[in-house]
């Protein structure tokens, strides 16, 4: 089973990464209809062929696949469970996707509500910010029924080239947090690595010509490393949004009785950061951590 011309997707959140898979979307020939909370923001996905809807229960009604990907746990509760959200406005057999990075425990509810009311949903967060959402090569991590992620396949192949099922409902966000608590310590690795060939008198450029291409290879380093030279700490993806995604990841750990000393420094150094206002830059920014604030604990 596959979707159709018949699909019509409602499209929810058009932040750093939404814009580029609505737009996708849309070239793939799918009709689009899409809600955020502020409409300036979505202006060009707008004119790139999205009906706007004035609400989520507008897209709801309007849509047979719905997909969201807003910024927190407490957002996705609001578009889902609202009195005019989701849960109380889709028409029965419509499949719900939610690909933000949230709470495993909350894609399990949102999973269960679904049944209730004869809906399909997935938990199918994402990895590979903004450089990712506008190749369409984003890696999709999905939790649900088989048969559900059979019928959303096409989708999904529309916005990402990895795409794994991990299993039910909210495995696709224990997934994620696996992938957030390796970034987390390997961030702090790329820009340590960058202050300490600066501070040796090397071109850090030069350097990662070599190091990228060994064992120590990593998207970050690849991806990210060049921006941090370069000085270029726009978010692909926001400071913000990565320290909710630790403290969930970190909360989860704790559950299990697991320890995660490189997560919860992670979390510490990026907290400092936003509290510095830096929470609106990109995750590269780290490297301001060791090139400011780190002097005054040396």
């Amino acid at each position: 089973m596959t979707t159709s011309n018949q699909t019509v997707i409602g499209f929810i959140g058009a932040g750093v990464m939404g814009k580029s898979m609505a737009k996708h979307l849309i070239d793939a020939g799918y009709d689009v209809h899409l809600f955020t909370r502020t409409k300036e923001k979505a202006k060009d996905v707008i004119e790139h062929g999205a009906v706007w809807e004035d609400t989520v229960a507008d897209v709801a009604q309007k849509a047979n696949v719905i997909m969201s990907i807003v910024g927190y746990p407490s957002d996705v509760e609001e578009i889902y469970f609202g009195e005019n959200g989701i849960m109380e406005n889709a028409k029965p057999g419509s499949y719900i996707i939610d690909m933000t990075t949230s709470d495993p425990q909350l894609a399990e509810q949102i999973d269960q509500k679904a049944r209730e009311k004869q809906l399909h949903s997935l938990d199918a967060p994402v990895s590979g910010g903004d450089i990712g959402a506008k190749n369409g090569a984003l890696t999709i991590m999905v939790g649900g029924k088989q048969a559900d992620f059979d019928y959303v396949l096409p989708i999904f192949e529309v916005i990402g080239t990895n795409i794994v099922r991990q299993g039910e409902a909210g495995a696709g966000q224990h997934t994620k947090m696996a992938n957030q608590i390796t970034i987390a310590s390997n961030m702090i690795g790329v820009s340590e690595a960058i202050m300490y060939a600066k501070n040796a008198g090397l071109d850090p450029v030069r350097v990662l010509k070599s190091i990228s291409q060994g064992a120590a290879g990593s998207w970050s380093l690849s991806n990210l490393g060049p921006r941090m030279i370069k000085g270029d700490l726009a978010p692909g993806f926001y400071i913000k949004h990565f320290i909710k995604d630790m403290k969930i990841a970190l909360t989860s750990a704790k559950q299990m009785g697991l320890q995660t000393p490189g997560l919860e420094l992670s979390l510490q150094l990026y907290e400092e950061l936003a509290e510095n206002g830096e929470e609106d830059r990109g995750t590269q920014a780290l490297v301001k951590w060791f090139e400011e604030y780190s002097k005054s604990t040396v």
